[in-house]
């Protein structure tokens, strides 16, 4: 007799819609795919240190590299993460290969233009420019990036400074993130949040898609801005 076999089929995924008055961006994994810059970064840093790089990658993404070595070295004078983070980030603005956008962040950046939007990255503001323009993303005249805050995510500080800089409330705010980090910061914040790429799914988001080709924006007749998500990320069922 053939052998049983089970078969898993991906369960059909209806369109979430979400309205907001303003949108606020990540940027690493979120619109610039900068993967392969941070994991050679933080695993020459982890080898140097006597760290396990896979670890430090673990925990790097979202986060100010001060704050990562904070949590992987505790007993580290901070003074010492703080010049190590300026020498990472040094490096990684000098290192633009592999950078590129995530799909469908060209045209998403085109469709929000004339719409409420903040880049909140924590990224400092050398970095962003230098990523925005390795992949020739349209930078957001409104950006709050690692100068500006005194907490890295996944303190909140950096959306809801966002928000008030666009001057909506946080909760008619939607987050676009990858990270655990950056999740929990958005949801701190008290907003909703479109999870993007494969790590954002184990962290909680409002919604998770693969990549920005999922999500559809347009403008309302009153001013609001409608989000149809249509998330390609299903819980397969066995028939």
């Amino acid at each position: 007799m053939p052998a049983s076999t089970t078969a898993l089929e991906a369960a059909p995924v209806e369109p979430v819609v979400l309205t907001a008055k303003a949108l606020l961006l990540d940027m690493d994994g979120t619109l610039v795919n900068s993967d392969a810059v941070v994991e050679r970064c933080w695993r020459d840093w982890a080898e140097r240190h006597g760290l396990d790089p896979d670890e430090a990658l673990e925990i790097a993404h979202g986060r100010q590299g001060y704050a990562t070595m904070a949590i992987l070295l505790p007993d580290r004078p901070m003074e010492l993460n703080h010049a190590d983070n300026a020498v990472m980030l040094a490096r990684e603005t000098a290192d633009m290969d592999g950078v590129v956008p995530v799909p469908g962040a060209p045209a998403f950046m085109t469709a929000i233009a004339a719409l409420p939007h903040a880049l909140v990255t924590s990224a400092d503001e050398a970095l962003a420019t230098a990523r925005m323009a390795a992949t020739e993303l349209r930078m957001p005249e409104v950006r709050v990036t690692a100068e500006q805050v005194g907490a890295s995510k996944p303190h909140p500080e950096g959306f809801l400074k966002g928000a008030a800089e666009l001057g909506v409330d946080p909760a008619d705010c939607v987050v676009f993130e990858d990270s655990g980090a950056g999740i929990a910061a958005g949801r701190a914040a008290g907003m909703r949040v479109v999870g993007i790429g494969p790590r954002a799914g184990a962290h909680g988001p409002t919604v998770h898609v693969a990549d920005l080709t999922e999500v559809e924006v347009s403008p309302t007749p009153d001013g609001t801005i409608r989000l149809t998500v249509r998330p390609s990320y299903a819980a397969p069922t066995a028939a």
